[in-house]
Order: structure tokens, then C-alpha cells, then sequence
């Protein structure tokens, strides 16, 4: 799977951009035809402490999957959001697998 990260509104050191790029390839365990993946880092200049958003979206066939979390650290929203697309993408390989069934 082919991951694609960008940050907007700062530069990303390596070990960040490595870090959401594995979180991310995990998520291949939990469905097989994932086709790629984008991940957005963003840090919004505002005084609220959770200042840092991290957005990402899964390309599966027929449909795609957004996550967005806003965190006071990245990696902390790279968590928080790969924790939720892996409901998403058991949810959505349960849904498929039943409309297979039927």
C-alpha cells in the first residue's frame, strides 16, 4: 500500500513522517484491498492547546475512509485515528462479506 503524508503549515521532520506511515501500513492487516492512503498533518495557529490535526483518508475499493483528529501531539492523533479506521475497515470488510452471503 502506498502511503502519501504531507504537512501543512510546518515541515515534518523523517522519524514523524516514518512513524504515520507505519501506523498507517498496519491498518493492511485489517483489510486486504486497501488501495492507498493520504495522510494530512496540520498545525493551526491557534491558542487551544490541541493544536495539531491529523486527517486520514483510506482508499478502498468502492469507497473511501476520512478520519480526522484534532490532538496535542501527532502522534497521539495518528493513534486516535488509525484506532478508529480499523473499526471502520472491519466494519466495512464485515459489510461486504455479508453483501456476498446474502
Amino acid at each position: 500500500m502506498k502511503v502519501f503524508t504531507q504537512s501543512v503549515n510546518f515541515n515534518a521532520d523523517r522519524e514523524l513522517i516514518k512513524y504515520a506511515e507505519d501506523k498507517v501500513s498496519s491498518l493492511t492487516k485489517f483489510h486486504d484491498k486497501i488501495v492507498d492512503a493520504e495522510v494530512f498533518l496540520k498545525v493551526q495557529n491557534t491558542s487551544d492547546k490541541e493544536n495539531k490535526v491529523t486527517e486520514i483518508k483510506i482508499n478502498i475499493p468502492g469507497s473511501e475512509l476520512i478520519v480526522k483528529r484534532e490532538t496535542k501531539t501527532f502522534e497521539e492523533g495518528v493513534n486516535a485515528a488509525v484506532d478508529n479506521l480499523k473499526r471502520q475497515l472491519k466494519r466495512s470488510k464485515e459489510k461486504h462479506r455479508d453483501s456476498l452471503i446474502s
